[in-house]
């Protein structure tokens, strides 16, 4: 169907996607990023329907524009900031004396916790030895 302006349109009621020999926009679109990176080659039937439907174009246009802007980016060279550098060394250190503080801590914690078991451990045995030392005077008094 053609609008006033000579441009292709759409029928009413239908998704958008043009058909022209038996190709859709909709596989089109979904070839185009193979076709422009040089993974795929396109038929003719898909060739045909490009060079007659705007959208498609467009498409093709707009990858085609994405794909300079990557190879632009690709060659450009981009310079860090000065204080970028020693930033990163900053978080890197703080983030290495948290861990090391926290690493200190729980070797702390299992350390006091060993300390407390040998003292009590050892107040036992001591309590052991002073009843058994009143028991056998008791017993020698006797």
């Amino acid at each position: 169907m053609r609008s006033k302006f000579g441009v292709r349109t759409a029928p009413a009621g239908s998704t958008g996607g043009f058909r022209s020999s038996g190709v859709s926009c909709a596989s089109v679109a979904a070839a185009l990023p193979g076709i422009v990176d040089g993974v795929e080659v396109a038929d003719l039937e898909l060739r045909r329907h490009v060079e007659t439907c705007l959208r498609c174009q467009a498409e093709l246009a707009q990858y085609r524009r994405v794909l300079r802007t990557l190879h632009t980016l690709r060659t450009e060279l981009l310079e860090p900031s000065p204080e970028l550098l020693p930033g990163i060394l900053m978080a890197l250190e703080a983030a290495g004396e948290r861990r090391a503080m926290s690493f200190l801590l729980t070797g702390r914690r299992a350390a006091y916790l060993g300390g407390i078991a040998a003292a009590t451990a050892a107040g036992a045995a001591g309590a052991l030895v002073i009843a058994g030392r009143r028991h056998r005077r008791v017993a020698v008094a006797s």
